[in-house]
């Protein structure tokens, strides 16, 4: 996220209750945000070391348990440094790398610990050591120029923004890339899954920067009368997009566009919100009228979670051959629970539609899949991925074990060949 909207953001998310004066003094607002980028800098360094220190202790051992410890170690901090870095505002092109490459070192623990494939584990994990050591050591001069900012948020912000780059940070993107391609080489089916996440299937008409902020205009007919203000993205980024910041008396925001049709990748208002006066009936009401209005007729309500502001509300594409839901091809709204208004709106998997190869659903005997004690309470039929970037039809399956205290479980199970994919306690 770019300029003051990051800013006034993070400062509304910490700060609270209290109201922000977008006229008055910023410097105090500044150095706020400041010492929480600093934080995040400071955790990412720490557990970017912490996550070299495990790949190399990884190759200690010939014991199994042993190397299980590392690798789970391995893949729970690569989340972790994955965590931190997503908070810190260093530019969309550097965080996509670092997702990339702290995504697939984790997937590849998880996945060596499945297949107890440590031979090629112990094959490729040398040079990963010794690549992390090289981007840690780059991260670390990178986090120092930040530090000598001594508090002066507006050189941060043009950094982030590529008016003038930081070369200490450029290096470790140009670094990051290339140890990528190299210690992680794409399979064919990897290659077609990268290609789906950078929109390579939109054959669309490109649009300009007038019809885009026409097209705002109308999904989001409160914020008509707003301030805009327009950029495009880099010549270096996945794909074109227009990246719109808006403000509008208490609502501050932003919704990103495709340059390729004007598709709705993202949209996001900051404002206060009231008591609760919406029912959930109410919230699921307007959050259907809301993806028909962003022309999304395909979709179907998935589920619903709270918090003390909003409803989260996620709806995904029906499949036309057989009406189970695609998972992957979703849509996430947020919803005010003071007036049901329209807070936020996550498009991006909804346009990277997945190609679904035909399968057929082999029925199951639950009375003979499960134990006695289990009741089937529901089936759907879904498509979702097999961690092998594959769609697979599956039946999802709630279903209650009576005994001593009731216990709820989700279980996902391939509807052609019957693996069962994941299973989930709920209750």
């Amino acid at each position: 996220m770019k300029t003051w909207l990051v800013v006034l953001t993070i400062a509304v998310i910490g700060l609270g209750a209290y109201s922000i004066d977008l006229h008055g003094d910023k410097e105090d607002l500044q150095r706020t945000v400041l010492a929480q980028y600093t934080d995040k800098l400071t955790d990412a360094s720490e557990k970017l070391s912490h996550l070299q220190r495990s790949v190399s202790q990884s190759l200690l051992f010939q014991d199994e348990q042993a190397i299980h410890s590392e690798l789970d170690s391995v893949w729970r901090l690569s989340s972790e440094v994955r965590s931190s870095i997503a908070n810190i505002p260093i530019g969309q092109e550097l965080s996509n790398e670092w997702m990339n490459y702290l995504g697939r070192l984790g997937d590849e623990a998880k996945r060596t610990a499945k297949t107890g494939d440590y031979v090629a584990w112990r094959e490729k994990m040398p040079q990963v050591s010794s690549n992390l050591q090289a981007l840690s050591d780059d991260w670390t001069a990178a986090t120092v120029d930040f530090y000598k900012h001594n508090g002066k948020m507006d050189v941060w912000l043009q950094q982030v923004d590529n008016k003038n780059p930081n070369t200490n940070f450029d290096k470790v993107k140009d670094t990051l890339k290339g140890y990528g391609e190299k210690d992680f080489p794409l399979t064919l089916s990897e290659s077609d899954w990268q290609k789906k996440i950078e929109l390579k299937a939109l054959q669309d008409a490109e649009i300009t920067e007038k019809e885009a902020l026409e097209k705002v205009k109308y999904l989001f007919p409160v914020i008509k009368d707003a301030t805009f203000t327009v950029t495009k993205s880099s010549d270096t980024a996945p794909y074109p997009f227009y990246h719109i910041q808006f403000h509008q008396g208490i609502r501050l925001g932003y919704v990103d566009l495709t340059v390729k049709g004007g598709h709705l990748l993202s949209y996001l208002v900051e404002r206060p919100v009231d008591e609760a006066k919406q029912s959930q009936e109410e919230i699921l009401k307007k959050a259907e009228e809301y993806v028909k209005k962003l022309g999304m007729k395909d979709v179907a309500y998935v589920e619903s979670r709270e918090n003390h502001q909003a409803w989260h509300v996620t709806f995904a594409r029906v499949h036309p051959g057989d009406n189970a839901l695609i998972y992957a091809d979703g849509v996430q709204l947020k919803l005010a629970k003071d007036t049901g208004e329209l807070l936020g709106a996550n498009a991006m998997e909804y346009i990277q539609e997945e190609n679904i190869k035909k399968q057929t659903a082999k029925p199951i005997d639950w009375k003979t899949f499960f134990q006695d004690d289990i009741q089937v309470q529901e089936v759907k039929n879904i498509y979702t991925d097999n961690g092998e970037f594959e769609q697979r039809l599956c039946y999802e399956v709630i279903a209650l074990r009576d005994g001593k205290t009731q216990e709820t479980f989700r279980i996902v199970i391939d509807a052609e060949n019957h693996n069962v994919l994941k299973v989930e306690y709920l209750t």
